[in-house]
């Protein structure tokens, strides 16, 4: 369990931070990361929840998420 792993790092920590992550989740070991960086972990998990004021508004494939026009606009500015 990983919570908020790249909170206050650099740009290029956050994606060595992020590297290893994987490389961890590849070996074999489940990872449960909290994160606020919505679109690296989403693009790095393979389910994702979304969380606001404690309540799950959002939940599904990490994919699905990615394209959820909802998650999108509120939570990826896009």
């Amino acid at each position: 369990m990983l919570d908020e792993p790249s909170l206050g790092l650099s740009p290029v920590m956050v994606t060595a931070m992020f590297e290893a992550i994987a490389q961890i989740n590849r070996a074999g070991t489940t990872v449960l990361l909290v994160e606020q960086n919505v679109l690296r972990a989403l693009k790095l998990s393979h389910r994702g929840y979304v969380l606001e004021d404690g309540r799950v508004v959002a939940e599904g494939p990490s994919g699905d998420l990615l394209h959820n026009p909802q998650v999108r606009a509120t939570y990826l500015g896009l």
